[in-house]
């Protein structure tokens, strides 16, 4: 599919994240002023609130769009978002609709530069969980702590694995992050100690939206039909205090600080085009988790860190979301199989996205190789892990025919921990 032109020249960019190709949901707010919900095309935001309360965009005999998040409009189900996507398109499409393009005092309250706004959680996160399902990933830590013959769990290769994680802890891009205290037992210690969190990290992940219950089992095809978008996720992780925790119920604390996740949902409908399939089994999976087509997406990822009170970005990892080994749409089959009800704002964190190559490492864990092996930035500082005053930036886009879907940035600086 080419880009699709809109009465929006700065849509029609190249390389803006946000053409008419794509159209994510986000929340903003200007000034003083209260959250609307909104839409990102090209360098400006369309207020869908305003267009609702204008009549322009009609979801059914009650507004969705008078309170600051998505989830009464994922509510609706996979025809009302179709529908809505259609009708933003040929009130944005150049040669569309001029009922917002032919009204220039409607325009002007309507559409609003980005730059002039901030941008809040796109929705109310119901709960969060966390997945370990990049094979790379998953290889290189297993090869740092057991071992290459023992690197992956035996049942690794059977089903997802995952934990219930902190939906309280799940922040917009933009939000400090800050140093989390925790109990540290080195290996050479007697006992463990509380203090702050020495070996602090990111991981570079992308998040699924759940956008219409579940109350049983569900199919793959059935999962990949009740996601509702993507955004960039990084959860954060506190490497110190997990290997202390985790066995034998896995991450606890070393996961609760935070969860920072890009401001736009990017849908499924604007992804369709990048689909590729998981990789090649080397073990057949179960009946109810085989794949039921592509199931990923072709998505380059990238991350940044800029040091304290410093101007010069090093990039850290380079990946795309491809590499995966499970889809989301698996992940949710298998959150769901046990009968787990599933519900509309549940967030599903892919688990950290490496690739084959060192620069493809999605953490300073495996960058560092532990802390074995120092990352040197561009400013000839290195890094092992974070630092306090450290800032982590995610990016990401899938590449079209003369244009991109991007989902904006996810972004967190490191704050020192609390005094005690």
């Amino acid at each position: 599919m080419p880009l699709m032109k809109s009465w929006v020249t700065s849509a029609n960019s190249p390389t803006t994240p946000f053409p008419l190709n794509n159209l994510p949901y986000g929340v903003f707010s200007q000034g003083e002023g209260e959250a609307h919900c909104g839409v990102a095309i090209g360098d400006m935001v369309l207020d869908v609130t305003r267009l609702e309360e204008a009549g322009l965009v009609v979801q059914g005999p009650d507004p969705v769009f008078d309170i600051p998040f998505w989830n009464d409009f994922m509510e609706l189900g996979a025809e009302a978002w179709s529908a809505f996507r259609s009708r933003l398109t040929d009130l944005l499409a150049e040669g569309g609709s001029d009922e917002l393009s032919g009204n220039a005092e409607l325009t002007k309250a309507v559409l609003i530069p980005l730059t002039d706004v901030e941008l809040h959680l796109p929705f109310a996160v119901s709960e969060f969980t966390d997945f370990y399902a990049g094979r790379h990933h998953a290889t290189n830590v297993g090869t740092m702590f057991r071992g290459a013959e023992n690197a992956l769990p035996p049942n690794w290769l059977h089903i997802p694995i995952g934990y219930n994680g902190r939906a309280s802890s799940v922040v917009v891009s933009g939000s400090d992050v800050r140093r989390p205290w925790g109990q540290l037992k080195p290996p050479t210690a007697d006992k463990p100690h509380f203090a702050p969190c020495k070996r602090f990290d990111y991981e570079l992940e992308m998040g699924a939206i759940v956008g219409q219950p579940s109350d049983g089992p569900v199919s793959v095809a059935d999962a990949d039909q009740m996601i509702f978008g993507y955004v960039l996720l990084n959860d954060w992780s506190a490497r110190d205090i997990q290997a202390w925790e985790y066995q034998p119920l896995g991450p606890f604390q070393a996961k609760a600080t935070a969860t920072t996740i890009s401001p736009w949902i990017v849908t499924r409908a604007a992804l369709e085009p990048f689909r590729v399939d998981t990789p090649t089994r080397e073990v057949e999976l179960l009946d109810h988790l085989k794949d039921a087509g592509p199931m990923l997406y072709d998505i380059d990822l990238e991350v940044t860190l800029t040091p304290q009170g410093g101007d010069t970005a090093t990039r850290l990892t380079r990946t795309n979301y491809r590499e995966m080994y499970y889809s989301s749409a698996q992940q949710l089959t298998h959150h769901a199989s046990s009968g787990c009800p599933m519900n509309v704002g549940d967030l599903l964190g892919s688990g950290t996205i490496s690739g084959p190559e060192k620069a493809n490492r999605g953490s300073l864990l495996e960058l560092s190789w532990g802390g074995k092996e120092p990352v040197t930035l561009d400013t000839g500082e290195t890094r092992s892990f974070l630092e306090d005053g450290d800032t982590l930036s995610m990016t990401g886009h899938a590449q079209g025919d003369g244009y991109r879907i991007g989902f904006g940035e996810a972004l967190g600086k490191i704050l020192p921990a609390l005094e005690r």
